[in-house]
């Protein structure tokens, strides 16, 4: 029997691999430093201000300023963040921290610490800053995955995922600069809705920006892994941005190749000649995936033999595009407890097809108001999501169509899961998108527009609020 209640609100989960510290200020202080003084800010921020050397500010570097810039997707709907970028950077002028105004602290993750700051001389420009403490990440070996996030939002030029304007750099501390979404996201939208749930209209929005997004990233060789509302950003338009790429599996040497196949023809993947490794690689080396052979897949995946039921006649059918799945295997237990895939949970490792599972986690929970193998600790909701098959609430009334759709992302057999083998093709089909114009979904109406951001709530009256603080 499943509770159908109203969950009460519920606090942002942590990912597996993270439980740790939340900090209030940004503090960039230096152990070399012979003064230090404390200033505080009219939104209670309190920045470090080191005195010893008014040089050692421009120590601070734009080193992603090139590559991000050449983001043709990005930049061609004229985003104010790159005009903004653009009229003070060149060559000789490069952006350092001291052109950005602190304003509030956004969140905290496990590697690092994000806020909302003003770019100085474009008022009312806003962007996310994260802002990552390089010898903490060294003490608790976590540059590798700090290092595969900046890469990773460095590759990205879709409208659903993160623009990253420009990455900063000294030797302590390490700056992405991303846009800024006010709309919050979809977990906290989720909890203001009647029910604390969705309808089936704005489910079925969000998911299909959301697989979109998901296509992309495979396409681009990456597993993103981490799934969840709280990791859904509503932007200005209303419409939605996957970030928090930290926990996701980047394979530099698996790109996958498109393949025209014909419709409803899944393909069934010869990989009985590859072996899988079974050791996680280290993460202080290059590539941080598994792959067959140790990096180079035995076989294409969209070259190998195909079973295929043949149709009497000769019959035309259509084609589709299938740049999935790729071949990538991890060992990593990573993710969100309530969202872990079975293959995580029992350690036999996993691929792309972990992503379609969270998929169904994520519509599950925007209908119902919860996930469906929540236990009652950690313990238990691991021990349902290998072992409890799947329920649905009588309450509220959802479509066989929606039902049907998740039935087949929570497969409990990745190899018989949805979209383990013709990726987001095979979920777009299904008739829960029917009327979804994926080429247009930048067009389609949201079901929620935020409310414009205050200046007055984001920005002091902040003509006395200018920490003029040397960055380290």
């Amino acid at each position: 029997m499943i509770e159908t209640a109203s969950p009460p609100p519920q606090k942002t989960r942590k990912s597996a691999e993270n439980a740790e510290n939340d900090r209030d200020t940004p503090s960039f202080d230096s152990t070399t430093s012979t003064t230090t003084t404390s200033t505080a800010t009219p939104v209670g921020i309190e920045a470090k201000i080191s005195t010893s050397s008014a040089s050692e500010a421009f120590n601070w570097v734009a080193s992603g300023h090139t590559s991000s810039f050449n983001k043709p997707h990005a930049t061609a709907n004229g985003d104010p963040g790159w005009i903004a970028i653009r009229s003070i950077h060149s060559d000789v002028n490069m952006i350092t921290l001291q052109d950005l105004s602190f304003i509030k602290k956004l969140g905290s993750g496990d590697i690092g610490t994000v806020y909302l700051v003003e770019l100085k001389g474009a008022r009312g420009c806003m962007f996310a800053a994260k802002v990552m403490d390089k010898e903490e990440l060294a003490q608790r070996s976590k540059e590798g995955r700090a290092r595969i996030e900046r890469e990773i939002l460095e590759m990205l030029d879709h409208p659903f995922l993160p623009t990253l304007y420009t990455t900063l750099d000294s030797a302590r501390w390490s700056c992405l600069l991303t846009e800024f979404c006010p709309g919050g996201d979809l977990h906290i939208l989720r909890q203001r809705q009647p029910g604390r749930r969705f309808d089936e209209a704005a489910v079925r929005f969000y998911a299909s920006e959301v697989v979109a997004a998901l296509e992309y990233l495979h396409m681009k060789g990456i597993i993103y892994r981490d799934l969840k509302p709280e990791n859904i950003l509503v932007r200005t338009d209303g419409h939605v941005m996957l970030t928090d790429f930290d926990l996701s599996l980047k394979c530099d040497n698996s790109k996958p190749t498109a393949q025209l196949v014909p419709e409803s023809s899944p393909l069934t993947l010869n990989i009985g000649e590859s072996k899988i490794c079974t050791v996680e690689a280290n993460l202080s080396s290059k590539s941080y995936c598994i792959l067959p052979r140790c990096m180079v897949p035995a076989v294409s995946c969209f070259q190998n033999k195909r079973r295929r039921k043949r149709r009497q006649g000769h019959q035309r059918r259509a084609l589709e595009i299938v740049a999935e799945p790729i071949e990538a295997r991890s060992m990593s237990f990573v993710g969100t407890h309530e969202y872990l895939a079975p293959e995580v949970v029992s350690g036999e490792g996993h691929g792309s097809a972990v992503d379609w599972w969270t998929l169904g986690i994520f519509i599950f929970e925007l209908i119902y108001g919860l996930t469906p193998f929540k236990g009652l600790d950690n313990e238990f909701t691991l021990s349902n999501i290998v072992a409890r098959s799947l329920e649905f609430p009588k309450e509220p009334v959802v479509s066989s169509s929606a039902k049907d759709l998740m039935a087949k992302l929570l497969i409990k057999n990745p190899t018989k899961r949805m979209g383990s083998t013709m990726g987001a093709t095979a979920i777009k089909n299904h008739p829960f998108f029917d009327g979804v114009n994926w080429a247009l979904l930048r067009r389609t109406e949201p079901p929620h527009v935020p409310q414009p951001p205050n200046n007055k709530d984001l920005v002091s009256s902040s003509d006395h609020y200018d920490a003029s603080v040397e960055y380290y």
